[in-house]
């Protein structure tokens, strides 16, 4: 009986140590172990003898002893995952009742060498030799499945390399290492009682002797599967457990009552918060120098630089076309900014190396759209004389600023008259928009896309992507924050007279300008749908080559 370590592979759970446990061994039966040797007779008759005259041997003829089918080990073969989907386990059937067939120990004819010194000698020593051989064949015998072991062992199954690139892991022709059975030592000790058996002389030329069958331990079986709880099942893509996708750090999880409840407390303490903040300005304004303040400072100054009221038609196209363009703008880059495997890529036609996802390049084609409206813009604004209305001309738009933001957060309003003059905040945030904010933009994208010069290494060095990628994204987020106050004010400061001075020029409160509005939001509501692949790369092909992943 000896025992081998199994291959140990994968583990069972994550985390866990190879399958099986380094305690767990096989034991298999390589050698059958003969318990009791009966008498052996081997007596020696005329026929059975070929003595040749002047001939210097005697060769006898010694049948070695069958062993009983059950006493071969048994070896099944391990089936696993199908090659197919829906196929049976691998290897088929067939293979595994092949190897695990018993292996039959042959019988073989050992040959007994007997000098003889001439031939009327042969026949008193014949009972000598044969009583001699008779030790002498039980050791070869006993030793036949250890000889027989390397050209009728299975072969081990092999697996994966132990180098990137080698061969299959153990090597072609390793055979699995068997303990053979030293049976010598008793054949040895029965060796005298066998030399003491008289030989009769009428007795057949070779005796086998009776073998008892040995016990061999069951081998595991290892064809069924192990028991535990299913975790991949077949397919294209292994579908795991939900408990075990789960665990993983990207998995979404639903917030749990005390997360949700302390955001409920959080906005209610927010709300708490504006609402004492509007006390407690409404409050300080009441207070007689804070009156003298409003009064000094009302929130608007007139600019010293006359300028035509209203709004030409320019301006409101120049609008439209920077609220479409900005959307999609911000829309795009949140795609560029969250995309991890882009499925659609545009190539330009001059340099195949400028190879850059179908999303950015649609978000740099939107960005190029934006600034040329934006030079149109700032070139007709100082053309006509309307960079007046969103140009500080003096040093009193800073009281003015602050307090027309006082009277905000009071509720208490100033004065609208946008269609002649904006107040001191609206001047302020309207500069910083179009002369700061924008350029800003513009400047930090032209780093980070492909229109950098990359073979201008002092330029590079000092101004950093690093820097542009820090500073892109926080004044997108500027951008977001004006929008929503700048549509807030729009709604809460007179909604159809500021649409008819936005999209119909007109200072009147009629739905004129509502309904171009509404107008603009289908436009863009179709645009923001037809933003996709599908779309996109029929128009992208004109300028460069798409191509998929």
């Amino acid at each position: 009986m000896a025992t081998r370590v199994l291959r140990r592979g994968l583990p069972r759970v994550p985390g866990g140590e190879p399958w099986p446990p380094a305690e767990v061994t096989v034991e298999t039966v390589d050698a059958v172990e003969v318990a009791e040797v009966a008498a052996v007779e081997a007596p020696v008759s005329a026929p059975a003898e070929r003595v040749e005259r002047g001939a210097p041997e005697v060769e006898t003829a010694v049948a070695t002893p069958s062993l009983p089918e059950d006493a071969a080990p048994r070896l099944t073969l391990r089936r696993g995952l199908p090659r197919v989907p829906g196929g049976e386990p691998w290897p088929p059937a067939e293979a595994a009742t092949a190897v695990s067939a018993v292996a039959a120990v042959p019988a073989e004819t050992s040959h007994v060498a007997v000098t003889a010194s001439d031939a009327p000698a042969a026949e008193p020593a014949a009972a000598a030799t044969s009583a001699a051989a008779t030790p002498a064949a039980a050791t070869p015998a006993a030793a036949t499945p250890a000889a027989a072991t390397p050209a009728g062992a299975p072969s081990i199954r092999r697996g994966l390399p132990r180098v990137p690139g080698g061969e299959p892991w153990p090597p072609a022709g390793t055979v699995p290492a068997r303990a053979t059975t030293d049976t010598s030592s008793a054949a040895a000790a029965d060796a005298p009682a066998i030399a003491e058996t008289p030989a009769p002389a009428a007795a057949p030329a070779a005796a086998e002797p009776a073998v008892p069958g040995t016990a061999l331990a069951p081998a595991a079986d290892i064809s069924t599967p192990l028991p535990w709880t299913r975790t991949v099942w077949n397919g294209r893509a292994p579908r795991h457990l939900p408990a075990a996708a789960s665990t993983t750090p990207t998995a979404r999880r639903r917030p749990t009552w005390t997360q949700a409840i302390a955001a409920l407390f959080g906005a209610a303490a927010l709300g708490v918060l504006a609402a004492a903040a509007v006390a407690l300005v409404r409050t300080l304004l009441s207070l007689p120098f804070m009156q003298d303040f409003l009064a000094a400072f009302p929130g608007e100054y007139e600019p010293p630089i006359p300028v035509e009221p209203g709004f030409a038609p320019w301006v409101n196209w120049a609008h439209f076309f920077n609220m479409f363009l900005i959307v999609l703008i911000i829309r795009s880059g949140l795609q560029v900014r969250t995309e991890k495997r882009p499925s659609v890529f545009w190539t330009p036609q001059n340099n195949p190396k400028g190879k850059i996802s179908l999303n950015l390049w649609f978000h740099q084609a939107l960005d190029i759209l934006w600034l040329l409206n934006g030079v149109i813009f700032v070139v007709l604004l100082f053309a006509t004389g309307h960079w007046v209305r969103i140009v500080p001309t003096s040093w009193e738009v800073f009281p003015n600023a602050l307090s027309a933001a006082l009277q905000y957060i009071s509720f208490d309003w100033p004065h609208e008259n946008g269609w002649n003059n904006y107040n001191s905040l609206q001047q302020l945030a309207y500069f910083v928009t179009v002369f700061l904010a924008a350029p800003l933009a513009a400047v930090t994208g032209f780093r980070m896309s492909g229109l950098w010069p990359k073979k201008a290494e002092r330029l590079s060095k000092a101004y950093p992507v690093e820097w542009a990628r820090a500073l892109h994204f926080p004044v997108m987020l500027y951008f977001v924050a004006f929008i929503i106050a700048h549509v807030a004010l729009v709604m809460l400061t007179g909604f159809l007279r500021n649409l008819n001075h936005m999209f119909a020029a007109q200072d009147a409160a009629t739905w004129t300008g509502f309904w171009v509005f509404i107008a603009s939001l289908v436009v863009i509501a179709i645009a923001w749908v037809a933003a996709r692949p599908l779309v996109l790369a029929p128009i992208a092909k004109v300028f460069g080559k798409v191509s998929g992943r």
